[in-house]
This record gives structure tokens, C-alpha cells and sequence, in this order.
């Protein structure tokens, strides 16, 4: 399991040893991030001039000459730099397509200037309100190379410099001052091996008191710094001489472990054994020591023990308690006695089967029930027939989804406006809560909830605190798909744990003489090979299969396919109907790769863009939010597209299906850019069109469910492009990785 660190920083100064992941294997630093390993090269000389620095403070291009006179181009974590500096950095030597030769920087250790040139631009910089180039020339002039020394340690002598009155002399003092502390613990972190980056991050969460605090804990930086893991507070604190058995050591990796295995993996919790063994590997200690640092992250409660079904389970003390009030939630609710219709009150289509009667029956009949099944096995019809019912009962109806994709095709579908369950609940950003809760329930009679596989735990625990005890809920999902993003597999377990009707739809019903997806989709299903034979070139089908076992040739034929074949064929928009889903993020056909040149392709006229580090966004991208945003009220898997840049204000504006969210640049790590998704933030959406690669080189995450997850996302038409022998390792991998958790054994007891 590579490590996750966050986007961890690079540290500065010499170059960092290699890290190690969960399990013990070795990895460069770098790896999993597009960076090749460690630094290759050093260089050393005064930065000239900075073409380009981001308002994070996290990337910058620069003009720097080094110690031979000789300029280069640089770029990476350089922000915090001025002109005039003398830098130190290490990194290695690219050819970019359209700027040439320059020098991807890794790490820097910025210094002060020592040349008076350098010190003239130093000053003009803008690092001092109150200089610019007109005074800062005259104090350079006055004073020479001590021109730092007399701002440091004489500052009274500025008062000899023509035309420093005492105002701007006494706003030169004090803004040196302020410089003085950022600049000695800038010194000091990058001391510790932190990039100048983070450096200026971790001043700013803890101000004056930085340095002490890294000294007295530094794996707070963890936990409280964002980007900043567990792998860069472990090296800082090595550079501290923290031994490897520190007890802060130890309780941190243990509470790291159990965070990954929850954000990684999906586990609400683990048994004991496990978890030791894998915090011992990754911290490179006996097994006793791991028992220690679980033995003080118990003390300390920030993680829980529990023996349940025989085995001793370890909690990040988070998820424990929301697994907790999550099983009492629902067996309160599914032991109030249901409401029921008189007798005859309920109305069926006549064209519904057994199981779809069924199923409606068991939404006015019990508490809570459950509707399952694959694509084109009536489920949409069986909710439009409830909420038919509940309508002629007069019965308050409310209707729910994880996603706002899923939420509008709800409402598009059932004539009945439906909410993410976010908006259901609604959040309240002064007070950091839901309006909805266990003192404050919702009110109505009947809720029903779609997309339900991808509920994970503490969403779902959120959802059934606000249950009222009169309301019947009805969940509907696919059991088949893939689990939810986050840690647990609510549905799974709910179904697992028999203690809610269950209503499992078979038979297939939305299909025509040359639709395959809905047929194919169930052949993987069932572990069988899909008709991939191609039809007659006078049939336009739904779906293709495309072989191509090379990456970049398959990158280039999905980006041709989606700029001119499908439109000219199929009349679908590329931007608006189509949607790349890969299995994984990285690689050469991973989502990342696919969206750099899909941006290009699609969208490359000129428009209004900004740059965030390397990453650039344009007027008409297609993004997805990649986190919860309470306060914007947009969420994570939200799908829109930028409607607005600008410059000025350094603002930008994404318009998503609940109208126009605005963000400062500063924000836009919330959002990436969409063209391509992984299979598993599309889960909850459908697209008019889905293109999906499928290489060996997605070998570990060729999974039944993930291929079956991608098929079932699209509507009209579905390509897939890739090797048989890709997809037949897919097929016949039916035994994706199991998540632990204990709420069906909860619902059990």
C-alpha cells in the first residue's frame, strides 16, 4: 500500500532518504505524484527576476543565475522567494513542450542576499512596506553590502538616508521586525528539511509560537497543517532526534495507520493484531512498541477497543461513534410499529411484477426497507409508483440522494423535487453542524433514498440521527456496485445483517434488439465474458468495444473519439454528454493524464485561465468537487463546469446543477478538473455517454464491481477501449477487497 501523505511537502535542504509505505515497502520521495524520485541536481545562485508565484505560496517560475553566470528557468515550490535571494536547490532537469529546458525544483533553502546588486532587488521587491526601488537604491547606496546588517542590528541609521522622513522610517523598522520572526522560523523549519512552501503554511497556523511547537510535538503538524502527513512530521521529527520508540512516535503512527486504512481502504475499524502489525512495519519497530502506541492512543482516546463477535476491533474513535449511533438509530426506528394504508389503498401499475409489487408493498408496510438490483430492472419505476401512492395517501414525501447528479435525475424522474442528503439535512456553517439532528428531526412521512451503496458510515449515521420515529425510509441501491468512497459499506450491511425487508429486482426490462449495455453489464455481473463482437456498419448500437492494449495509443483514440467520432456519429456534445471513466488516477491512462489532454483537445481556444501551481484552469473546463465544502454548500463528486474567471479579484466561479458556487484561486485544490473521473467518484452519476479504458496496466484495481460500476453509469452509449485479456482479469477477480466493519453484526445483537 503506497504511502498517502497528503500531497506531504518535500522537505528542503539536502536531499530527503526514502520514505516507506504502510507495509514496509520502500518509496522514493515523490513516488505516486508524477516526480521521479530523488533530486538529481543541485544548483546555487541569485534569483533575478520571478516570473510567476501563486498565491498559495506553493509554486513559482523564476529566473535565476548561478554561480557561473549562467541563467536558468526554474520552477516548483518557490514562492516564498524573491528577487535578489540567493537559493539553494535541488531538484532535476525536464525539456517542457512549449518553454524548453528548465529546472524542476524539489527542494530550496532560500538565504539572504550577499551581492549589492542583489540586495537592491531584494529590497524592491516589495518584501518591506514602505521600500521600493527609488529607496530602496538610496539606503543600497548609503549603506552597501551591510545594507541587511544596519536593517538588522543599526536600524537607527536609516534616519541617515536623503528623504526617509520618520514615518517611513518607523514603517521600515516595523516591518522588518514582522519579517524577522517569519524569516527565523523559516530558517528554522528548513532546518528540519521543510520546503519553503509548507514553511509559510506552518507559520501561519501557529504564528509566534512555531518554532516551539514543532520542537514539543512536531506529528501535530500531521494532524493540523494541511498537506503536511504523517511521513513529513515523522522526517522533521527525526531531524529533532525523536527516537523511533518516542512515545508521541508511536501514538501518532498508530493513529496514522488506522486513518489510512479508513481513507485508503474503507475499514471503520480493524482487528487488533492487524493494526499492530502494520503500525510496527511502517514505523519500523517491534511489535511491543506498536503495543504502546496503542496502548496511549486508547489513554488518550483517540482511538476505541471493542471485543464484538469474538474479535477485538480497533476504532479511530471518530468512526466508533458514529458506527455506534448508527445501529442504535436504526434499531429504535425499525421497532416503531409502521403506519399502514387501509386495505385497497395502495394502486400498481398493472405492468409491475411480483417483486416490484412487492417492494412497494414493503415501503408503506415497514419502517425501513430496502430495494435492490442491477441496471434496467425496473427500480425507477418501483420509486415512481411510491411516491405515486404517497401523493394519493397525502402522505409527506421527501426524496434523497448522496449526489447531486443522482438528486436531479431523481427529481427529473419522480416529478418530485429530491435533495442531496447534505442539503436535506442542512448544514449550518456558524455552528459547524446539520440543522437536522436528533433534537431538531426532520418532518414528513416518507423518505426515500437512491444511490444507497454509496452511503458510507458517518453520512449514513448523520441521516438517521434526523430520522423522526413516525417517518418510514426506504433505501434504494445497486448491492453489486462498488462501496462508498468512504469508510464503511452501509447497504451491505444493512442487507448482511437480515433484519430490514429486502426486495432484490431481477428481471430486466430496459433493453432493445441492439442495446448491449444493460446485457453486458449483467454478464460481468454474473462472472461471464460480454458480447464484444462488433455490429453491422448500417446498426448504430450502444455499445463498442475497442481493442488497444497501448496506453498512449488508447490515450489518443479516446481523445479523437470524444473530439470527432462520437459527435459526428452520435450527435452527443464532448462536453456536456461524455465522460471518460478510468480505474485509477495515475498513469499513463489514468484520469490525470487524461484530463491534461482532453483540456487541450476540448477546450484550448483562448479563454479566461489562471494557474494554481502547475495546474491550469480555463473558462469552460469541466470540474468536480473533490471535497465537502459545508460553507459553500457544494460537495464532494459535484460535477460542474467553470463559468467565470476573474483576474482582478483572482476569483473563479464554477456553475454546478445547484446554480454558480464562486471561489478565490487559493481554493481551487478543492476542485480537478473532470473530463476524466476515476470509476469511483462517478459512483451516484449517470452520463449520456461513458468512455472507459481498461489496460493491464490498471492491473490492481481490475475488479468485477469496478468494471460492472463503470458500465452501469452510462445511459445511451458506452465505449470501451482496451485488451481482452484486461478485462477477462476483471471479470473473473470477483473478490474485491472486504472492508471492515461491524454494523451488521450491531444490527444483529
Amino acid at each position: 500500500m503506497p504511502e498517502p501523505t497528503k500531497n506531504d511537502a518535500k522537505p528542503a535542504g539536502a536531499p530527503p532518504d526514502a520514505a516507506a509505505d504502510l507495509f514496509g515497502n520502500a518509496v522514493q520521495p515523490g513516488a505516486g505524484d508524477g516526480s521521479a524520485g530523488m533530486p538529481e541536481h543541485r544548483l546555487h545562485g541569485e534569483v533575478l527576476r520571478v516570473v510567476y508565484a501563486a498565491d498559495d505560496g506553493e509554486y513559482a517560475v523564476i529566473r535565476l543565475r548561478d554561480e557561473k553566470k549562467i541563467e536558468h528557468t526554474l520552477t516548483g515550490p518557490l514562492a516564498s522567494v524573491v528577487e535578489g535571494q540567493d537559493v539553494e536547490v535541488w531538484g532535476r532537469w525536464e525539456t517542457h513542450k512549449e518553454h524548453g529546458r528548465q529546472f524542476r525544483v524539489q527542494t530550496c533553502r532560500a538565504m539572504p542576499p550577499t551581492s549589492e546588486a542583489g540586495i537592491r532587488r531584494y529590497l524592491a521587491s516589495g518584501i518591506l512596506h514602505g521600500i521600493g526601488k527609488v529607496y530602496a537604491d538610496r539606503i543600497v547606496d548609503k549603506f552597501g553590502e551591510r545594507t541587511l546588517e544596519v536593517l538588522e542590528r543599526y536600524s537607527a541609521r536609516l534616519s541617515e538616508v536623503p528623504g526617509l522622513g520618520k514615518k517611513r522610517l518607523a514603517m521600515i523598522r516595523e516591518g522588518w521586525k514582522k519579517n524577522a520572526e517569519a524569516r527565523e522560523v523559516h530558517v528554522y523549519l528548513q532546518g528540519l528539511g521543510i520546503g519553503t512552501a509548507y514553511c509559510h503554511r506552518i507559520h501561519q497556523q501557529y504564528g509566534a509560537g512555531t518554532t516551539e511547537i514543532v520542537r514539543q510535538n512536531p506529528y501535530r503538524l500531521a494532524s493540523e497543517v494541511r498537506g503536511i502527513g504523517f511521513a513529513t512530521a515523522d522526517r522533521i521529527a527525526g531531524n529533532l532526534g525523536v527516537e523511533k520508540d518516542n512515545p508521541l512516535r508511536l501514538q501518532a503512527g498508530v493513529g496514522f495507520v488506522l486513518e489510512q486504512l479508513a481513507e485508503q481502504y474503507g475499514h471503520v475499524c480493524c482487528p487488533r493484531e492487524f493494526l499492530l502489525e502494520s503500525a510496527a512495519k511502517m514505523l519500523d519497530v517491534e511489535i511491543p512498541a506498536a503495543q504502546e502506541g496503542l496502548r496511549l492512543a486508547l489513554l488518550n482516546a483517540t482511538a476505541v477497543a471493542e471485543t464484538i463477535g469474538g474479535d477485538e476491533m480497533i476504532y479511530p474513535a471518530a468512526l466508533y461513534a458514529a458506527e455506534v449511533e448508527l445501529a442504535e438509530s436504526l434499531t429504535k426506528l425499525n421497532q416503531f410499529k409502521p403506519w399502514l394504508p387501509p386495505p385497497g389503498a395502495l394502486a400498481f401499475d398493472p405492468r409491475l411484477n411480483a417483486e416490484q409489487r412487492q417492494a412497494v408493498n414493503q415501503a408503506f408496510n415497514a419502517r425501513i426497507s430496502i430495494i435492490t438490483g442491477g441496471p434496467g430492472v425496473g427500480k425507477t419505476t418501483v420509486v415512481g409508483q411510491i411516491v405515486a401512492n404517497a401523493k394519493q395517501l397525502r402522505r409527506n414525501l421527501l426524496l434523497a440522494a448522496p449526489t447531486g447528479r443522482a438528486a436531479k435525475r431523481m427529481t427529473e424522474t419522480c416529478g418530485t423535487e429530491a435533495k442531496t442528503i447534505h442539503r436535506l439535512l442542512q448544514w449550518n456553517p456558524d455552528g459547524g453542524t446539520f440543522v437536522h439532528n436528533r433534537d431538531n428531526p426532520l418532518k414528513g412521512d416518507l423518505l426515500v433514498v437512491d444511490e444507497t451503496s454509496m452511503l458510507d458510515t458517518e453520512l449514513a449515521n448523520h441521516l438517521f440521527r434526523a430520522i423522526p420515529s413516525r417517518m418510514h425510509v426506504v433505501l434504494v441501491g445497486d448491492r453489486d456496485q462498488l462501496p462508498s468512497v468512504g469508510p464503511g459499506m452501509v447497504l451491505h450491511d444493512l442487507i448482511a445483517s437480515r433484519q430490514f425487508p429486502v426486495t432484490s429486482l431481477v428481471t430486466v426490462y430496459r433493453q432493445d434488439a441492439h442495446s448491449r449495455i444493460v446485457t453486458n453489464a449483467h454478464l460481468i455481473n454474473q462472472g461471464q465474458m460480454p458480447d464484444l463482437k462488433p455490429l453491422p456498419p448500417n446498426i448504430k448500437g450502444d455499445f463498442y468495444w475497442i481493442e488497444q492494449e497501448d496506453p498512449e495509443r488508447a490515450v489518443q483514440t479516446i481523445a479523437r473519439m470524444i473530439a470527432e467520432r462520437i459527435p459526428a456519429t452520435f450527435k452527443f456534445n464532448p462536453l456536456a454528454d461524455v465522460q471518460v471513466l478510468a480505474p485509477m488516477h495515475k498513469g499513463s491512462c489514468g484520469a490525470q493524464a487524461l484530463n491534461e489532454l482532453l483540456q487541450k483537445t476540448l477546450n484550448g481556444a483562448p479563454a479566461p485561465d489562471f494557474r494554481v501551481g502547475e495546474r491550469l484552469y480555463r473558462v469552460g473546463d469541466r470540474v468536480m468537487q473533490v471535497s465537502n465544502n459545508y460553507d459553500k454548500g457544494v460537495f464532494n463528486g459535484e460535477l460542474g463546469r467553470i463559468s467565470k474567471v476573474d483576474a482582478g479579484a483572482k476569483t473563479f466561479a464554477v456553475a454546478y446543477d445547484i446554480g454558480e458556487v464562486e471561489y478565490g484561486w487559493h481554493e481551487a485544490d478543492q476542485v480537478r478538473l473532470a473530463y476524466a473521473v476515476t470509476v469511483h467518484k462517478s459512483q451516484g452519476s449517470e452520463f449520456p455517454v461513458v468512455v472507459v479504458p481498461l489496460l493491464s496496466q490498471h492491473y490492481v484495481m481490475l475488479q468485477r464491481n469496478l468494471v460492472y460500476t463503470a458500465m452501469t453509469r452510462a445511459r445511451k452509449l458506452l465505449v470501451m477501449i482496451g485488451s481482452k485479456k484486461a478485462l477477462a482479469i476483471a471479470v473473473r477477480n470477483d473478490r474485491p477487497a472486504s472492508r471492515h466493519t461491524r454494523l451488521a453484526v450491531r444490527l444483529q445483537a
